[in-house]
C-alpha cells in the first residue's frame, strides 16, 4: 500500500511540472518573444511618400533590460545613413507567464557616415509587434514621426 502511494505522488509531481512547462509559454520560439528577427517601417505622417527608413535586425534580449541588436540592414536608399554604427536597444518587460509579452522598446542607431545623426525609437511592445515614434537628429538630417516593427 505505501509503495502505491509513493508512485501515485510521483505521477502526480510529474503530471504538475509538466502543466507547469505547458504553462509558461513554451521557450524562444513563443509568439511573446523578443528575441529573433524584426523588419521596421518607420514614416513621416506629414509627407505620405511611403516610409522615410525601412530596415531589417535581429534582437536578442541579453542581461536585465538590454537588447542585442545585430544584422542592422537598412532597406531603404537614404543619405543621412550611408553606414550605421553599433544599434543599441533596451527593452522593459512585463506581461504573464503565457507567451504574452508586452513593455516599452527603445534603440538608437548612430550614423557613422555622414557621422553626427542619430536615429532614435520609443515604443511599446505587444507579442510580435512593436509601435512607437521615432526622432531623427544630426547635421542636414532631421525628422519624426511613427514606426511599426514586425517579427518575421
Amino acid at each position: 500500500m505505501k509503495k502505491l502511494a509513493v508512485k501515485n505522488l510521483g505521477i502526480a509531481f510529474l503530471m504538475l511540472f509538466g502543466f507547469m512547462l505547458v504553462g509558461c509559454g513554451g521557450g524562444p520560439n513563443s509568439s511573446g518573444n523578443i528575441n529573433g528577427n524584426w523588419t521596421a517601417t518607420l514614416v513621416d505622417p506629414t509627407n505620405n511618400t511611403g516610409p522615410v527608413f525601412a530596415f531589417t535586425t535581429s534582437f536578442t534580449q541579453s542581461s536585465n533590460s538590454g537588447v542585442n541588436v545585430t544584422n542592422l540592414s537598412f532597406t531603404t536608399n537614404q543619405s543621412c545613413f550611408g553606414t550605421a554604427g553599433t544599434a543599441t536597444g533596451s527593452f522593459g518587460l512585463a506581461g504573464n507567464f503565457n507567451g504574452n509579452v508586452s513593455g516599452t522598446f527603445g534603440m538608437t542607431i548612430p550614423s557613422t557616415i555622414p557621422s553626427g545623426n542619430t536615429l532614435t525609437l520609443n515604443g511599446t511592445v505587444a507579442n510580435n509587434t512593436i509601435t512607437g515614434t521615432w526622432t531623427l537628429a544630426g547635421p542636414g538630417c532631421n525628422g519624426s514621426g511613427t514606426f511599426s516593427m514586425n517579427k518575421m
